[in-house]
């Protein structure tokens, strides 16, 4: 093996990290922060007191983290466990304390045939282990979305419906 890039990604030691899709990494650091990084570029990143403001900045720290391409799963040293959109971390799922104590990995259920089958109709399923000697399944529901041959067919509507009014609110409009 040879090093082919270093950088420094946080500030103290590095609790965790994941390579995902992309060539993009994940780090989760003792500084509070978890960040996804293209080579030695930050692309985003995460702190506590950012994404849940009225909680002490030193009250919480990421553990444990994990790339899927689509979500980014997190584990922290208070037990909580929370999943993330990978690209703009917006937070999808929370339980706090889900665990009594440190988690101390996660990691999402593959989409082969028996992940699929453990999915039944979601989304996506993460699997969490904390020093409580227990692991638990995280569910993550299917976001509601309309087809877009529906949608198209709404603006179709809509716009037939506005001629519709204009003519009957100005006659000869047409």
């Amino acid at each position: 093996m040879r090093k082919t890039l270093e950088f420094k990604a946080h500030d103290g030691e590095i609790e965790d990290i994941a390579l995902g899709p992309d060539n993009k990494v994940v780090t989760a650091g003792r500084d509070f922060q978890c960040c996804v990084w293209q080579q030695d570029q930050l692309v985003t990143g995460l702190r506590w007191n950012e994404n849940l403001p009225g909680i002490p900045d030193k009250a919480y720290r990421y553990q444990a983290c994990r790339d899927s391409g689509t979500f980014l799963g997190l584990g922290t040293v208070t037990g909580s466990v929370a999943i993330h959109i990978a690209f703009s971390l917006q937070r999808l799922y929370y339980v706090k304390e889900a665990h009594g104590i440190v988690v101390t990995d996660v990691a999402f259920v593959p989409e082969s045939r028996r992940g699929r089958e453990l999915l039944a109709g979601n989304e996506a399923a993460l699997l969490s282990v904390a020093v409580d000697s227990r692991c638990k399944l995280h569910l993550l529901p299917s976001r509601r979305s309309l087809p877009v041959w529906l949608l198209l067919l709404l603006c179709a509507g809509l716009i037939v419906a506005a001629i519709l009014l204009l003519q009957l609110a100005f006659p000869g409009f047409l």
